[in-house]
């Protein structure tokens, strides 16, 4: 059944979005994190620009947390982009999550992350996830020892220590509000269609519902859930930090007042979350509650469960930039599970590419590499 985000509970404060003089020059479809940093990025730079929707998607439904990086650990990434462009992946995130703090106020809790090893295999992928970021002088430690009852769960954690948590709809709520002040007309809830924009240019900022817009990117941005579930407050409040494993299939944090924030586990029927629909499931919601019984050593008293769709591409990294065979339309999305930091870079890159810069960091996610055969 349809469900709906703890996050979108908090009352929404009124957006003072005022109506264009003349017509748009640039149209965004998605007012989520990317959507919003695109309207502020191009407003603050005197462009008429035009956002449709707010928090509908991701953006007011995921875990929360801020994270730098991609979906592919660095190592990894250094191997698959070469050592230059992983590291120009990284810096760019590293600056997002500045950003960020800056621009959310009490929405961010920069608390550091923990990302787990549940056994050998993982803890190996660790080590060798840490020497990479050591060797090119990013910030990163190394924990052996880890306090109960994870030490009995997990073998070591790597330790981000510039990672945060998010309140996401607040934050995207404060980016939009921002984005209006610098004068972006915002229309939330009002149905738009791609063939009925009349702009000079058009972003689609859409992420897990991209091939609804784009029918040709229907298998390369796939459409994608992921299922929470939020806790009455335990008084044994011990995990501030985001804490995710198993590649990112379990994740979760604790709210200061105790509530447990967990989700994940999409793993118990990968090919039935494959889907744009906003439901949980009983498979995948006995799991998550399995693992808050691990974790605070007694079933959870569930509060709410939600769902929330993000947009996963074949490399896991997200297709950004002007989309080939549609004049004047740009995209921005595909974060696989990554869009708080992303999605607030990306927004900002298309801005810039429209303002007619070219920065760097575009060619990492030309969407041309998996639209176009032999681009990449």
């Amino acid at each position: 059944m349809p469900t709906t985000s703890y996050w979108l509970e908090e009352d929404a404060p009124p957006l003072a979005s005022r109506r264009l003089a003349g017509p748009p020059e640039v149209v965004i479809v998605g007012g989520g994190v990317t959507g919003c940093s695109c309207a502020l990025t191009l407003a603050e730079h005197g462009v008429a620009v035009r956002l449709h929707e707010i928090a509908g998607g991701a953006s007011g439904r995921n875990g929360g947390f801020a994270l730098r990086g991609a979906a592919t650990p660095y190592d990894v990434a250094c191997d698959r982009l070469g050592r230059e462009q992983a590291r120009l992946l990284m810096q760019l995130t590293e600056r997002s999550l500045d950003r960020l703090a800056g621009l959310a106020g009490d929405a961010l809790r920069r608390v550091g992350s923990l990302r787990l090893a549940f056994d050998a295999d993982e803890r190996d992928a660790l080590r060798r996830e840490h020497d990479a970021l050591r060797e090119d002088g990013f910030a990163v430690e190394w924990l052996d020892e880890l306090p109960a009852p994870l030490d009995a769960l997990y073998q070591g954690a790597l330790l981000h220590p510039g990672d945060g948590v998010l309140q996401p709809a607040r934050w995207v709520r404060r980016l939009a509000a921002a984005a209006a002040e610098a004068g972006a007309e915002i229309r939330a809830g009002e149905p738009v269609a791609l063939p009925g924009l009349d702009a000079p240019a058009v972003v689609v900022a859409t992420d897990g519902f991209t091939a609804s817009v784009l029918p040709e990117l229907e298998g390369l941005v796939v459409a994608t859930r992921g299922q929470v579930l939020i806790t009455e407050a335990y008084a044994d409040v011990r995990y501030l930090q985001p804490h995710y494993a198993r590649d990112g299939y379990d994740y979760w944090h604790q709210r200061p007042d105790g509530r447990l924030v967990i989700g994940g586990n999409r793993d118990a029927a990968l090919a039935e979350e494959e889907t744009a629909v906003e439901a949980t499931t009983p498979v995948v919601q006995e799991r998550i509650e399995a693992l808050a019984s691990r974790l605070m050593g007694a079933p959870p008293r569930v509060a709410r469960r939600w769902a929330g769709i993000w947009g996963t591409t074949p490399d896991t990294n997200p297709l950004v930039g002007p989309m080939p065979g549609r004049d004047g339309v740009w995209i921005a999305g595909g974060y696989s599970g990554h869009g708080n930091v992303l999605g607030l870079a990306c927004g900002e890159l298309v801005a810039r590419a429209i303002l007619g810069e070219r920065p760097p960091e575009l060619e990492l996610f030309d969407p041309a590499r998996l639209t176009v055969p032999g681009a990449a």
